[in-house]
C-alpha cells in the first residue's frame, strides 16, 4: 500500500526583506522562512501547494531551507499586482505542468472590474495563475493537482497617492468593492470547475485535486460551485452510493477535519476554514470509499486573529493560515 500526502497552506505575503509587503529586515525576513521551513518539514508532504509567494526569490530561498525533499517545484507566471505567486513543491516527479489564466467560455469570460482611474473594465483572468501539474504516487496510479488562490474577501480601495487603503470612504465604496471581488471569485471558482470537467468527464482513470486558498468558507455560492453535481458530499447518506454524477463530481475534505480544528483562519475573532482540498472519486477508492486521514495545523502553526489590513503583520513569523493536510493510501 502507497501514502501519498498532500498539503495547501498560503504562507502569507513571503515577499524578501524590504519590499513593499516584505519583512523590514533581512532577520525578519531569515526568521520568516525558517519558520515556514520548520512546519514544512514537520509536515512533510509530498505535494506541497503554496499560496502568497513573492516571485520566484524567495521561492528559491524557501526550497533551499528543505533539506533537498523537494527537488521538483513548479511556479505560477501570472502574478496579481503585489507580485503574489501560487505553486508548487514535490518530491516526486512532475510529469505534466500548465497553468491556467483565462476564464473559458464554457465559463464566464468576462466580469467587470475597476481599472486605476476608477473606470469600469472588463476583466477574462485570474488574478493569480492556476498552475495544475501530474504526478505519479505509485507505478499505477496518476493524480493530476490544480492550485488556486482565488479572489480575496479582504477588500482594498484606491486612493491619490497611490497606495491601498484598507477602509472605505463610505457604504456604497465598500459595497461596490465587495460586489467586484465577488464577481471575480464567482469567475475564477466556474474556470476552475470548467478545466476539473475537463480532465474527468469521460474517463475512467483521471484522479484529480483541486487545492488552495479559495477565500471563502465551505458552504459558501464560490466554493459549492467546485463541487459539481450536488446530492453525495461526505457526510450525507449517498456519500457511499455511486452515481450516475460521480465521474465529474469533486468531493470537498473539510468534513473530515476534526470539528475543534476545522479552520485555517481567525478573521476578527471568528474561525474560518477557507482553505480546501477537493478531490475526484478516484482519490477515495473502494466501497465503502475509503477516507483519508485530513487535518488542519492549527496547532503547528496557529493562525493569529487578523483584521482588514493586512498590513499589520509585516515581518511576523509563520502565516496567518494553518496548513491543510490531506493523506490517501493506494
Amino acid at each position: 500500500m502507497t501514502a501519498f500526502r498532500v498539503t495547501t497552506w498560503n504562507l502569507e505575503n513571503l515577499f524578501r526583506s524590504g519590499h513593499e509587503f516584505g519583512p523590514s529586515t533581512p532577520e525578519e525576513y531569515a526568521s520568516k522562512l525558517h519558520s515556514l521551513a520548520e512546519t514544512i518539514l514537520n509536515l512533510d508532504p509530498d505535494v506541497l501547494a503554496v499560496q502568497e509567494v513573492g516571485g520566484p526569490a524567495p521561492f528559491t530561498d524557501l526550497v533551499a531551507l528543505l533539506e533537498e525533499r523537494y527537488p521538483h517545484s513548479v511556479l505560477s507566471t501570472h502574478a496579481d499586482p503585489r507580485g503574489i505567486r501560487v505553486g508548487f513543491l514535490s518530491k516526486l516527479i512532475i510529469e505534466d505542468s500548465e497553468e491556467i489564466t483565462t476564464f473559458p467560455s464554457t465559463g464566464l469570460p468576462k466580469v467587470s472590474s475597476l481599472d486605476g482611474q476608477g473606470q469600469f473594465q472588463e476583466i477574462s483572468s485570474f488574478g493569480r495563475g492556476a498552475p495544475g501539474i501530474r504526478v505519479n504516487p505509485s507505478p499505477d496510479q496518476s493524480v493530476h493537482l490544480i492550485t488556486a488562490h482565488l479572489k480575496s474577501k479582504l477588500l482594498t480601495f484606491r486612493s491619490a497617492s497611490g497606495q491601498p487603503r484598507f477602509t472605505p470612504r463610505d457604504e456604497n465604496e465598500r459595497a461596490q468593492a465587495a460586489g467586484l471581488a465577488l464577481l471575480r471569485r464567482t469567475a475564477e471558482a466556474v474556470a476552475l470547475r470548467a478545466k476539473a470537467n475537463e480532465l474527468l468527464e469521460g474517463n475512467k482513470q483521471n484522479a484529480l485535486i483541486v487545492l488552495g486558498d479559495m477565500n471563502d468558507v465551505m458552504n459558501a455560492a464560490t466554493t459549492q460551485i467546485l463541487l459539481g453535481p450536488g446530492g453525495s458530499e461526505i457526510g450525507t447518506r449517498s456519500f457511499n452510493q455511486s452515481d450516475k454524477g460521480d465521474d465529474a463530481r469533486l468531493f470537498n475534505l473539510a468534513p473530515l477535519i476534526p470539528e475543534e480544528r476545522r479552520f485555517s483562519r481567525i478573521y476578527k475573532g471568528n474561525k474560518e476554514l477557507i482553505d480546501h482540498i477537493f478531490v475526484s472519486k478516484e482519490m477515495l477508492p473502494g466501497q465503502p470509499r475509503h477516507l483519508p486521514l485530513v487535518d488542519s495545523g492549527v496547532l503547528i502553526n496557529p493562525p493569529p486573529s487578523i483584521t482588514d489590513n493586512p498590513s499589520e503583520r509585516r515581518g511576523q513569523l509563520g502565516s496567518d493560515h494553518a496548513p491543510i493536510t490531506a493523506t490517501f493510501e493506494f
